[in-house]
């Protein structure tokens, strides 16, 4: 596991680093060192270390999205009201309207196994977009309408509708139906994920406060290693309660951040905020090297160019979906298509589900696993090159 760990941080910054050199997102060059390395094509990444890569990447996320709150701004979010609880749903959807309407046709799949697909498709990914809009908040590029912040909150979102929409769509494609609870969690969800993390973040406020009012000073490194360990908590209620009621630990997450940034002074906050990005440092290079890792190539070989004109057909869908959500909004044109290509890259979900339907021996498993690898490897570059292509325009 150490040489798998050595290859995965030196490999991927030297990438990275060349990318940069070139112009190109760093992203690239991790996805491209994990596609290297994976058991497909060199295979020197030990096995240890590929069973427990769902985790690590999750771990990687995680110190991202605290990141996030403490960067976020509540006062801001709400500025941008609808169009971020829009931005939740109306794209998703519309993009696995366009596989349902039109892999049929171009994939020759019958409707529900193409509303599979599209469910695996729909999400987009977190793990490409928060990042950088943690960065532009911190660089305060388009916070003066909230842009950043209402990418966040809708990515975050994001991901809880389209796998609840997954879930439902299987369940139908195996012969079972759809159930109307399946969709009432999406918001319970959402809201109980909220409410979880708000309450986490006061309580850990409060221990902080108490600690230092009876002079058990708190060092700020101690404080990321405490608010470190209760996300892990959160994130496993999650899976606790899996099956008695939904939780986004997620949300939970970022929504602990943010009451902890609210309830502490600037200086603490900026110095915890400071002490994610450093570790992010690390975690970013497993997150998206691993990422990289996931993706089975040789399932490209067997998408070919029918795949690559759906998948650029459900993206333009997807953008229409975007664009009606900042409609009516102070959005230049220029703002509104950084929305737009900011909602394109797909990684994270797609590499943890893909395989699903597969696994299940659904009959359009290969057809959905060859989609969804061909999808990574198209927009989460595209998406990144494009974002910080036309992120300066904002204001």
């Amino acid at each position: 596991m150490l040489t798998s760990l050595a290859f995965i941080f030196l490999v991927g910054l030297a990438l990275a680093a060349l990318c940069q050199r070139l112009h190109l997102p760093r992203i690239i060059g991790m996805l491209f060192t994990g596609i290297l390395l994976d058991p497909y094509v060199l295979n020197v990444l030990d096995p240890s270390i590929l069973s427990i890569s769902a985790d690590l990447r999750q771990m990687a996320l995680i110190i991202i999205l605290l990141k996030a709150g403490l960067s976020l701004d509540l006062a801001d979010l709400k500025k941008v009201g609808r169009p971020a609880v829009m931005m939740a749903c109306v794209p998703a959807s519309f993009e696995i309207l366009a596989f349902f309407l039109l892999a049929p046709a171009i994939l020759g799949v019958n409707r529900i196994e193409a509303a599979v697909m599209g469910a695996v498709l729909g999400a987009v990914s977190p793990a490409v977009v928060v990042p950088r809009m943690v960065q532009l908040m911190d660089s305060r590029y388009g916070t003066g309408k909230s842009i950043p912040q209402m990418v966040l909150a809708g990515a975050s979102c994001d991901d809880i509708y389209v796998i609840v929409l997954f879930s439902t769509f299987v369940s139908m494609a195996q012969g079972g139906a759809a159930h109307v609870m399946d969709f009432v969690n999406i918001p319970v969800s959402i809201v109980l994920g909220v409410l979880l993390g708000a309450a986490a973040g006061w309580l850990l406020s409060q221990f902080f406060e108490t600690a230092y009012a009876h002079k058990h000073y708190v060092r700020n490194s101690m404080k990321v290693i405490v608010v470190l360990g209760v996300s892990f908590l959160l994130m496993a209620v999650e899976t606790w309660l899996e099956g008695i009621v939904s939780v986004s630990g997620l949300l939970a997450v970022v929504s602990m951040a943010c009451v902890l940034k609210i309830r502490s002074t600037s200086f603490v906050s900026k110095r915890l905020s400071e002490k994610f990005g450093k570790l992010w440092l690390a975690a970013e290079v497993i997150l998206f090297v691993l990422v990289g890792a996931a993706v089975d190539i040789r399932y490209t070989l067997t998408a070919g160019p029918a795949a690559v004109l759906m998948i650029l057909a459900a993206l333009a869908f997807r953008s229409v979906g975007v664009a009606l959500c900042v409609a009516g909004t102070q959005l230049t044109w220029k703002e509104r298509l950084f929305c737009m290509i900011a909602y394109l890259p797909k990684a994270t979900v797609q590499a943890a589900i893909g395989s699903v339907p597969l696994a299940m021996g659904l009959p359009c498993g290969q057809m959905v696993l060859s989609v969804a690898v061909l999808a990574i490897l198209i927009t989460a570059p595209l998406g990144a090159l494009g974002m910080d292509l036309t992120y300066t325009g904002n204001s």
